[in-house]
């Protein structure tokens, strides 16, 4: 039977997608911006004027790229823009000027990491320390520590759910991190725990 998804094969590899949409889209009919928010215990982002802020979605899955849209009309998010990898995503990257990228880990041409090593690296990048947040199927803690040390801001694991996604969000926005900028690494201080609680040896300069 002709399915408008092509082959049998190709809806078993989308399926956990489809129900995920679904299952997104039941959710956000029944909740309201206020009460995502009032769930997450983001007090501050409660006022932030999401009607200013810009987001692109480099996403090659058409239904992850639906789900995210989704997710962001219901936050009330002013302008968002779309590409399918991440060649096209950093031309759009550089044109748009986004506040915040969230980019698959896996497409071509370009891959989600390559796309985050030209924007925080490349000459012709117009904001090296936009929020990124990584996109993945991949959960292990080798490709958490590769996004992280590619300059990866937040990483976020598929399937996630409204609440993941818009948690993340409010991570960038209410808890920004510095910027680390040395020999071999530009990117998001990768030190995430409060270091007044750090007991493991001193390796930056700033702390001898």
């Amino acid at each position: 039977m002709f399915s408008v998804f092509g082959s049998t094969d190709f809806r078993s590899r989308h399926r956990g997608f489809l129900r995920l949409y679904s299952a997104l889209v039941i959710f956000l009919k029944a909740a309201t911006i206020k009460e995502i928010l009032n769930i997450l215990g983001f007090t501050n982002f409660m006022s932030f004027k999401f009607e200013r802020l810009s987001v692109l979605i480099v996403e090659d899955t058409a239904p992850m790229r639906k789900l995210v849209i989704s997710v962001l009309d219901t936050l009330g998010v002013g302008r968002v823009i779309t590409a399918t990898d991440g060649t096209s995503g950093f031309e759009k990257f550089c044109v748009e000027r986004p506040d915040i990228v969230i980019a698959d880990w896996h497409m071509v041409p370009m891959n989600g990491l390559e796309l985050v090593k030209k924007i925080r690296n490349d000459s012709n990048s117009p904001s090296k320390m936009v929020p990124v947040i990584m996109m993945t199927g991949y959960s292990a803690l080798l490709r958490v520590a590769e996004a992280r040390d590619t300059g990866a801001t937040e990483f976020l694991v598929k399937p996630f759910s409204a609440n993941d996604l818009a948690r993340r969000i409010a991570y960038v926005i209410n808890k920004p991190r510095d910027f680390v900028d040395t020999q071999d690494y530009f990117g998001p201080d990768r030190r995430r725990r409060d270091k007044d609680q750090y007991r493991g040896p001193k390796r930056r300069s700033e702390d001898r």
